[in-house]
Order: structure tokens, then sequence, then C-alpha cells
């Protein structure tokens, strides 16, 4: 969706009567976009003057075609400013200008590639370096207009600082950020001329084939060919995405439902269950890819960050420019509000039992499991109940069936969508039932034998040699971590102190790094702690669990209990300490559940509560006797 699309005639004459802000701000409202603030009504005024001067050019033909603020497709990002014609071989071109006000800025740090640091809206902010900015917007709009390829119509970044000072070019020019100027060109305040002639070395005249903009704006959504044979080439080789047993059933079912809604252009919906390592986040993985390849609009989603940016870095495996291809493909359900009935031909949703319904103001839309069905033609719903760890998770098969009713969308659930086969815990089933034991879950308990695992779990009485075993086996691939619930309170973060986490005299340690999207895979990352929000749907080799004093032991009873009074005091997000006794206990298990299947290879855990340690270590000697018994 273009805002303002006119000539460049028509453009100058706009702006020079100090009329186009004004027209800009019409249109908005029009379109229903939630912008338009003074700070970009007096942005556009300025940035428009200094683009007139730049057009406003004899070389530049009168009937080149300029448009404000593109709405790229998919997503809610706009781009300032795009001038679209030929040049003077005829060949179709659109420069696209991305415009800062800025007056100078600072490098971040040597490992950030992608940022700056400068004063926007009122503060120091870190934001994306100008040059990544435009080179990204560019790469999507190349990647989902297959019509770019079919009229050979060429797509060029750049970005106009139009107010940056000569003395602080150095820090956009640095070696760090290479990469992207060199592929998106910057100019500030003083480079008027080069600017121009940069312009003009694309576009000079109108093109023969008429508004590029338009052929853009209207074409289909789809994947194009490059983004196709991209990600074919990124997943092939790597063992992580090998397709086993009922994986590859759900596979093919999933291909089965989105041919039949592409011959009758009905909705479907799939919920594929299972439990923590069964293998539903590789299984969305594949299917993303296979839909992308077959020429599908397909995006995963999920509302946390931490699977989505830990899939990415394993695919792009360090290339700067491959990760910033398929960066959109992997996608929050928060902005899904705000598209078009079946936008997408599929959403494949992940931990889908972490959507949430509007509660507090925090987004525009009402409901996200009804976003994701209402937006695509065929939603695949990766879920596991047990593994709701907040008040608001409203993720499940009752809520989904609501709205595949009221939504008129077909719903698939069967046994053939179930993943029952262990891909974590050492490919043990028997272990998640020994995790159920431990803490209780369930209203049966069923024998498991330790021998069968062939799994390392151990309960240490001190965190710090919990946390000096784990070391070591970090040393091996950099695949150990620490995690913990949601008793500790964000000390650091709140500068309340050097550590979050302080147990006894000895063990002290931070929560994971703030702004850390990568906290799982991060080489830097082993001494922090992470949290069930960035722990959950990723896995290690070995994981430690800090189980606090929300999880006891009752020796009266006999029985596992929960103290909701223990959770931090800086918990926003789970809503355990204001809800009823019976939803505390059910949301504290499955946090702890989910955090002690995370490791593949083996589990070490430290509980506070001294009688908690004693049970556990209890149950587990009483397994191991009766294996030696059974062995005699």
């Amino acid at each position: 969706m273009i805002v303002y699309n006119s000539t460049k005639h028509q453009f100058v004459e706009d702006v020079r009567h100090d009329k186009i802000a004004d027209i800009i701000l019409d249109q908005i409202r029009v379109h229903g976009l939630n912008v338009g603030s003074p700070r970009e009504y007096n942005a556009w005024r300025n940035s428009m003057q200094y683009m007139r001067n730049i057009v406003d050019d004899e070389e530049i033909d009168d009937e080149v075609e300029i448009a404000i603020e593109y709405n790229i497709p998919l997503t809610s990002k706009r781009v300032d400013f795009i001038i679209s014609g030929a040049d003077i071989y005829d060949n179709n071109r659109v420069v696209i200008v991305e415009l800062k006000q800025w007056e100078n800025a600072e490098v971040v740090d040597d490992e950030m590639h992608y940022c700056v640091r400068t004063y926007v809206a009122n503060d120091n902010r870190i934001v994306c370096h100008p040059s990544y900015q435009a080179y990204s917007y560019a790469r999507f709009i190349r990647n989902y207009s297959q019509i770019l390829a079919d009229e050979k119509i060429d797509i060029i970044p750049c970005a106009y600082l139009h107010n940056y000072l000569p003395e602080y070019r150095s820090t956009l020019s640095n070696s760090i950020y290479k990469e992207w100027y060199t592929e998106a060109p910057f100019f500030i305040k003083n480079e008027i001329s080069e600017f121009s002639a940069f312009i003009k070395k694309f576009i000079t005249k109108k093109s023969s084939r008429g508004d590029l903009l338009y052929l853009i704006d209207h074409g289909r959504i789809k994947p194009s060919k490059s983004l196709q044979d991209s990600l074919v080439s990124m997943v092939k080789g790597k063992d992580e995405f090998l397709l086993l047993d009922e994986q590859v059933v759900c596979f093919d079912m999933c291909l089965k439902m989105m041919s039949q809604c592409q011959r009758d252009r009905k909705k479907r919906t799939i919920i594929i269950q299972g439990g923590p390592g069964t293998g539903k986040s590789v299984l969305a993985v594949n299917l993303l890819m296979e839909f992308i390849k077959l020429g599908y609009n397909s995006s995963y989603v999920t509302k946390n960050s931490a699977p989505r940016n830990a899939f990415l870095t394993l695919l792009a495996d360090g290339k700067a420019k491959s990760l910033v291809d398929i960066k959109h493909l992997f996608r929050s359900p928060f902005a899904l509000s705000k598209c078009s009935k079946n936008l997408y031909d599929c959403l494949i949703v992940d931990e889908a039992h972490r959507l949430v319904k509007k509660m507090y103001g925090d987004w525009s839309g009402e409901n996200q499991v009804k976003e994701c069905i209402e937006s695509s033609l065929l939603t695949i719903f990766m879920l596991d109940e047990d593994q709701a760890v907040t008040t608001k998770d409203i993720g499940s098969i009752g809520e989904i069936t609501k709205w595949c009713q009221s939504l008129g969308s077909r719903l698939v659930l069967s046994k053939e969508t179930k993943l029952t086969s262990q891909f974590r815990c050492n490919g043990s089933d028997a272990y998640i039932q020994f995790v159920d034991n431990l803490l209780q879950k369930g209203d049966e308990t069923i024998n498991v034998s330790l021998s069968e695992l062939n799994y390392e779990f151990k309960v240490f009485d001190d965190p710090s040699e919990m946390r000096e075993a784990l070391r070591v086996k970090n040393k091996i691939n950099n695949k150990a971590r620490m995690v913990a619930g949601y008793c500790y309170d964000w000390d650091v973060k709140h500068h309340r102190g050097l550590y979050d986490i302080v147990i006894g005299e000895k063990f002290k340690a931070k929560w994971n790094l703030e702004n850390d999207n990568i906290w799982a895979i991060n080489p830097n990352s082993f001494e922090e702690v992470g949290c069930i929000h960035t722990a959950q749907g990723l896995e290690f080799d070995y994981v430690g669990v800090l189980i606090g004093k929300d999880l006891v032991f009752d020796q009266a009873s006999g029985r596992v209990v929960i103290d909701k009074n223990a959770i931090s005091r800086d918990d926003k997000s789970s809503g355990i300490k204001t809800s009823s006794d019976e939803e505390a206990h059910r949301l504290i298990l499955n946090t702890y559940k989910t955090l002690l299947t995370r490791g593949q290879k083996g589990c070490y855990v430290y509980c506070e509560d001294e009688a908690l340690r004693r049970y556990f270590k209890s149950l587990i000697s009483m397994k191991l006797n009766n294996i030696a018994e059974d062995n005699e």
C-alpha cells in the first residue's frame, strides 16, 4: 500500500506550496493507519524539502514516479521515499530511500554489526544502521514481489541523513557496517551533489513499462524463486531438520491439507499435539521451508522470540545477508490483527499454548488464536497444553475449536496429528513420565526404570557444584545452560544490585542478558540463568534447573506443594501470584516440567527447599534400588 503516489512534477509542487505533509496525513487517515503523530508530521515537512531539492533537477524527467510511505506487504514497516523510472539505457529501476533526521550517532559495540546508537524519540536509543534498514527493506520487497523478476525491475536501496554532521560520518562508515553501506550507500548533510549523482545514475526518465510502483503494489505476494532456492540451500545437509516417524505423517498430512485449501479455497486448521521433545518445532520449520519452496505465502509464528532467533541463527549459519533474507519468515503473532483475511496461504504457529488474548491494551488485537486463523487459509497449531505457564496463555484445543467454528475453518484433529516419539532426553518417553512422577503431576504414578533412560539426572546439594558440573559439559560444544522459574527478582535490571540470584554464600548469578535474543547459543551467556520465556521451545545437551521456594515438599502429607507467594516481586507476566491456588499449582508445575525437559543428554537439579531435595533423592534412590533388586 502506498500512502502518497504522484509524478516528480506534482511532488515538487506539493512541497513548494507546503502541502505535502497535510496530503500524507490525510491519506494515512483514509487508509486507517495508526501513524501520523506531530513528530512524524514535522519529519515529513522537513525531510520532503530536502528530497525536493534532490529530485528537482532538469536531468530527471517530470513524469518520473514518486511514492512516500510505502507499506511493505506482510509487515508494518514503511519505506520513507521511493523514486521509480528508468535509466538512460531504458533499464527499469526503483530506488528506495531511508530518510533520517539524525545529527550524529555512535557505534554501540564491535559485536553489533547491525546497530548504532543515536538520539531519537527524546532518548538515546539503539537502532538499525540506516544502510542496513534500507537494504533489508529492498531485500524483503524483492523476495516477495515476483513482478520484479518477471519485468526485470532493479531495486536499489540507499539512505539520506540530511541533518547529519560531517564530523560524525566515521561512525556510520565504520568497517563493521561495510556489508550494509556497500549494498545501500548513505549520504549526509554535505553530500547533496553525491546523492543527486547517485539517483541520476539509476533514474532519469519515466519507465516505458508505466507505473512500476503500481505493478509492485498490486502484484501477487508470493515467495520469489531466489528466496525459495536460498531456503533449500540453508536446510540442505542439516541433520537437525531431519524428520522421522510420525513427524513425516504429520508433514504429509499438512501438505495434503494445503493442496485441498488451494483447490477449493476453504479454510482449514490443523492441531498437532506433542509433549516436550517430540519434534514440534523441527516439523514446523520443515513445513515452512516446504511451503515456501512450493511458492506459498507462509510464515512461522511464535510468541516467544527465543526459538525464532535460534532457528534464524541456525539457518543463516553466520551469514548476515542470509539472515536478512529469511528474518521476515519468522514472526510474532502481535501484528496479525492488522492482516486481511487469508493474507497468508499458511501460518505455522509453534508454541501455540503461549498465545494470548487482549487484556491490558497491550496491542491492537483481540485474540491471537482468532487472528491466526482469520489471516491464513491454512493454520497449523503446534500445541502442548501442559506447557502453558502464565494466566494469559489461552492456546488450547477448546479455544482453537471455538474460533474454527466461528470463522468457518474445518478443524483437523486426529491420532495422526499427535506426536509421541521422544527426540529429546536421549529419546526416552519414560523420562517425561519420570518428571511427572517427581512433580507428582497427574492422577497416577507409573513406575519408570532409570536404567532404561540412558539419561543423566542428578540432584545437587550445592548450586555452585551444579554450575561447575555444567561448565565442564559446556566446554564441549556450548550446549549447557542454567534455567530457573519465576522466583528470583530482576535486581540488575532495576539497579538494585550486581546479581539477581544469590543462594548461600557462594552462588551468585544474573538473569539472561537483557536484549540478548540468542542467549541459548551465545557462547558468552553460560554464566547467566535463563528464564522460562527464553528457554521454552529450545533444547540443550545438559540443563541445570534451579527450583526456587515456590515448589516445596510437605513432609506431613508427603506431597509436592506450591507457594505462590514465593513468586518474584518483579514477575509481571505469569499472573501466578493473583491466580487461584489451583491455577497457580498447575502453572508452577508446568513451568518446572518445561524446564526439566530442556536437556537432551542430562538434567542437573538444585532445589532451595531441602525437603524437596531429599524427596527427589529418595525417589531416585528407590528407583535405583528397585533396579538392583530386579537384576539380582
